[in-house]
């Protein structure tokens, strides 16, 4: 008996293979689509740390506070001067008040010889008058403008001012160290280098500090000396120049700074050269470093000892004119014990003064 065969249809799949079928595709889709948004996603931008920055935006800060209290205590000063100017000013008009009173009355008695008196009188309060307030208007102003970095507020106990002002600056070639190693060293250098040596510097720093103390109306020399005495504006030696030309103080601080330091030291010829002036200086600054070792008479052998240099010290001080004080600024100076009490000894004749400064003065 023949059996009858079952007809396929292509509908003949079941429900649950199409359903998993679509939930494949669903699956697949999904997977596609999170896949591109994460790739989407943006990188994350690494920010720089700022710490650094902010750090030193705090130091210069506080600097800058520093620098505004001491122009504060500047201030304070000046006005302080300025209100005791002040004050002898209305105390020199109530006494001409006064003196125009007792005038009157004087007319009316007659009393000739004690009028003129009272005039002289008057006279000679308007003139104190005025030179007061040519003082007034002069307070707290220098010659010329020293800027440099740090406090400068010093007390150093020198002799300021004078009418006829004298600098004396060693160049002899111990000024490029405070030790004899590195001052054999820096002298193989070059001359730019030399030029830069620490020491040197701060003695180029402390003539540039001294001379902006100067007065407007007074006169000035600065002169260099190693084993010749130079000044320091060409064909200016022997001449007093005014310190109110500031295009010629600035020049000569200016050719200072082309000295390359060199040579002995021959403080007789410095001393000597003082009594070309005339007149003669009221007030002289000597910078220098320790004891000479040259002089007008010649030092047998290679090598000069410490009793040697103290006596040539004692020849120099010989040629100095009587009667003009010796401020000296001494730099510190390996082997040369007896230079410290010395150059003591010289200011304290003269009626100077002695310093020897720190490395970071002036």
């Amino acid at each position: 008996m023949a059996t009858s065969r079952r007809k396929l249809s292509a509908f003949s799949l079941s429900f649950l293979d199409i359903m998993s079928c679509g939930f494949g595709a669903a699956v697949l889709l999904f997977l596609i689509i999170k896949h591109n948004v994460d790739t989407t996603e943006p990188i994350p931008v690494v920010q720089t740390d700022m710490a650094s920055e902010v750090q030193l935006l705090e130091e210069e800060v506080l600097e800058g506070k520093k620098n505004l209290v001491r122009i504060r205590n500047t201030l304070s000063d000046i006005d302080e001067k300025l209100a005791i100017a002040q004050g002898l000013a209305r105390r020199i008009m109530e006494e001409i008040a006064l003196t125009e009173g007792l005038t009157d009355e004087l007319v009316l008695d007659g009393r000739d010889g004690k009028l003129n008196k009272l005039k002289a009188d008057i006279k000679r309060l308007e003139t104190e008058k005025q030179q007061l307030l040519k003082e007034l208007n002069k307070t707290g102003e220098d010659s010329r403008k020293y800027a440099g970095d740090g406090n400068r507020a010093y007390v150093t106990g020198l002799r300021m001012g004078g009418r006829h002002i004298l600098i004396l600056l060693d160049t002899s070639g111990s000024m490029l160290d405070n030790t004899i190693v590195n001052i054999i060293r820096r002298r193989n250098m070059r001359d730019e280098r030399k030029r830069t040596a620490p020491k040197w510097i701060n003695a180029l720093e402390t003539v540039d500090w001294l001379s902006a103390k100067f007065p407007n109306n007074s006169e000035y020399q600065i002169y260099t000396f190693n084993t010749e005495v130079k000044a320091a504006v060409p064909d200016s030696k022997g001449k007093w120049m005014k310190a109110n030309n500031k295009l010629q103080f600035d020049q000569a601080i200016k050719n200072l700074k082309d000295i390359v330091p060199e040579r002995g030291t021959n403080l007789e010829k410095a001393f000597s050269s003082i009594s070309q002036l005339r007149p003669l200086p009221d007030n002289i600054y000597l910078i220098t470093d320790g004891l000479p070792t040259k002089g007008s008479k010649n030092v047998r052998g290679a090598t000069i000892s410490g009793q040697q240099r103290l006596k040539l010290f004692q020849d120099a001080v010989k040629t100095l004119p009587r009667s003009v004080p010796v401020n000296v600024i001494l730099a510190p100076m390996e082997g040369d014990p007896e230079a410290a009490n010395a150059f003591w000894k010289l200011a304290q004749m003269t009626n100077g003064s002695y310093m020897s400064p720190s490395e970071d003065w002036p």
